[in-house]
């Protein structure tokens, strides 16, 4: 099975360093296939067949507090997780110069569509839920005014990950690729 592993928190403003040369290296001495990472904020593309995804997540962040020395959490999502948040994706909602969209991975805690009725969210946000996301778009020149903003601090915002969708997409391509690749 086809999964990305989302680092949280890792290479952000020099905190929490981690090479990814280094870390593929790591996923491949797991034993985990076909591992490709993507952009510097911990994202691992790879293939794993026989452990349950609880055994995964406890395997990398174990391995990751052994080699780095810090203790980050890490979320897996499998090609299907991925495929079924993409396709809750608008494609007009994108990353430019005009317009900003998040994808805020969820963990499990939190992973229910009630999780919005939570959020402060300004008139200026789209917002939706996906299973295991939400799926956050502003103009850019409406940001400041956002409610995005006030997750920042709270409990939700500790219980999630964020990428950009630009990268979420990439990743739906990488991951699709891996998995036409083994059929």
């Amino acid at each position: 099975m086809v999964y990305v592993a989302l680092l949280r928190g890792i290479n952000v403003g020099g905190n929490n360093k981690v090479d990814m040369k280094k870390l593929k290296a790591i996923f491949e001495s797991l034993g985990y296939a076909n591992v490709v990472t993507y952009i510097n904020s911990g994202n691992i593309v790879f293939e794993e067949s026989s452990k349950e995804k609880d055994v995964i997540i406890r395997e990398i962040e174990d391995a990751i507090k052994r080699n780095f020395q810090i203790d980050i959490r890490v979320l897996v999502k499998s090609f299907e997780d991925i495929r079924l948040i993409c396709n809750q994706l608008p494609d007009a909602w994108v990353k430019s110069e005009v317009m900003r969209t998040d994808v805020m991975f969820l963990w499990d805690d939190f992973d229910r569509p009630e999780i919005l009725q939570q959020l402060k969210m300004s008139p200026l946000d789209n917002v939706k839920y996906a299973p295991g996301a939400v799926l956050w778009n502003v103009e850019y020149k409406d940001y400041t005014k956002s409610g995005i903003s006030k997750l920042i601090g709270t409990e939700i915002f500790r219980n999630m990950t964020v990428r950009n969708v630009n990268t979420v997409r990439k990743l739906y391509q990488i991951m699709e690729k891996n998995c036409n690749a083994v059929l």
